[in-house]
């Protein structure tokens, strides 16, 4: 078996999340580690049912491509369906969630030692894997991952059952991580996980994502550090308290908000209601005037009726929320939603697009109050970055990549801001 496996480096496409891409990095060292060749991984996502589809379709094409490799699948929709996965003729191996950061999992598809499905339970898992690698990096910023899995169970998702429950990577092991990054040169590090804010809660003590922020600032000198989406009911004090006195604390927020109706976000099991997500932001915004927030907002939940939809339209003005993610309400089976009255798929459609075009004026008012404005930008490429408020810059000529650059911001153009 071995001498068949003999060949080049493995292929490795990935799906959906950040969290997912620092996965991916991490399998990929952990294939390399253990000598694995000739083989085409796809991690997958299971957040919506086209991502799903996708995934799909990319096993489909890389089988195509790559007609002699063992083809093995794994991520969330391979965690939540694996029968369905090891059903096509496509695939070789299913490979569940805890198992792809498991090194003897990918010394045994090395050898060929091993079941076509490899799934557990992920409800049984208790820890993290984050110790496995220094981050993902791209050349411009860094991704730690620092907690696991949720324990909430919002009646749209699949998450949970495809992540397991809420699991922290230890402080030390976060705080760790970053310093080496900083070290080898990153500006800027982004704090990753599926549900953040319940960071801690499994540790002995119940330290807060306050207390891990503050710990990362206190002992890195990392330039600029970035959450990444947050559910802003479970934000702590001490998270508040960073946002008001800390310049490296980046001044932008993704907030898992959903939707802008009561009854819809009791419908969606939320922790939150309305008044509340508006409370926060007006609350971040006097500790910090310049805040902007990105947000999660579904169109389409089962039972929405229009005037409930208007309540999601309007959240995007009384929240002043500038980064939208819109996503249309996907039946996930399973999950209690999927049995709940749907809405007309064509509605669906149109109310995903109304609240897209409401994000991008939103994104077009921003653009242009920053013109005449200096920002600090991170670069990405030779000639576009980043403000700490996460909006693009693009400039006449070459910068460092990788490097933060001052910059007077001189004009708005096709949708990006133009450095001058």
């Amino acid at each position: 078996m071995a001498d068949d496996l003999r060949g080049p480096a493995p292929i490795l496409s990935n799906h959906g999340c950040r969290l997912n891409a620092y996965e991916a990095e991490a399998m990929r060292e952990l294939a390399g580690q253990a000598g694995l060749t000739g083989a085409v991984i796809v991690n997958t996502c299971a957040v919506t049912a086209e991502a799903v589809r996708k995934g799909r379709q990319d096993i489909r094409k890389l089988r195509r491509e790559n007609p002699d490799a063992r083809l093995i699948v794994t991520g969330c929709a391979a965690q939540t369906d694996p029968a369905s996965f090891a059903a096509m003729p496509e695939v070789d191996h299913v490979v569940g969630n805890t198992e792809k950061m498991q090194p003897s999992t990918w010394a045994d598809l090395a050898t060929g030692d091993t079941e076509p499905v490899l799934v557990d339970d992920i409800m049984s898992v208790t820890e993290t894997a984050g110790h496995l690698i220094d981050g993902f990096g791209t050349r411009s910023r860094a991704y730690v991952q620092m907690q696991n899995g949720c324990d909430h169970r919002c009646t749209f998702c699949i998450i949970p059952y495809g992540r397991g429950n809420s699991r922290s990577v230890p402080a030390g092991v976060v705080v760790d991580q970053i310093a080496r990054l900083t070290d080898r040169g990153y500006e800027e590090v982004v704090l990753t996980g599926v549900d953040l804010t319940s960071w801690g809660a499994d540790l002995p003590g119940q330290p807060r994502l306050g207390d891990l922020v503050a710990r990362i600032l206190r002992l890195t000198t990392v330039p600029r550090l970035r959450i990444s989406s947050i559910d802003s009911i479970e934000v702590d004090d001490a998270l508040m308290r960073l946002i008001a006195e800390e310049p490296r604390l980046m001044p932008h927020l993704h907030l898992s908000l959903q939707h802008g109706s009561d009854l819809i976000l009791k419908r969606m099991k939320r922790r939150h209601l309305r008044d509340d997500a508006i409370r926060f932001c007006e609350a971040a915004r006097r500790l910090r005037p310049d805040m902007t927030f990105g947000a999660d907002i579904i169109a389409g939940f089962p039972t929405e009726t229009e005037e409930q939809f208007a309540d999601s339209l309007d959240l995007v003005e009384a929240c002043d929320l500038t980064w939208l993610h819109v996503f249309p309400y996907s039946a996930r089976a399973g999950t209690p939603a999927a049995r709940m009255p749907a809405v007309d798929g064509r509605l669906i459609k149109d109310r995903a697009a109304r609240l897209r075009a409401a994000g991008e004026a939103a994104v077009a008012r921003h653009l242009a109050a920053q013109v005449g404005r200096d920002h600090a930008v991170l670069m990405e490429s030779p000639r576009m970055g980043r403000t700490p408020h996460f909006a693009e810059v693009v400039f006449d000529t070459d910068r460092p990549v990788g490097r933060i650059v001052p910059t007077r911001i001189a004009a708005v153009a096709e949708g990006r801001l133009r450095a001058a």
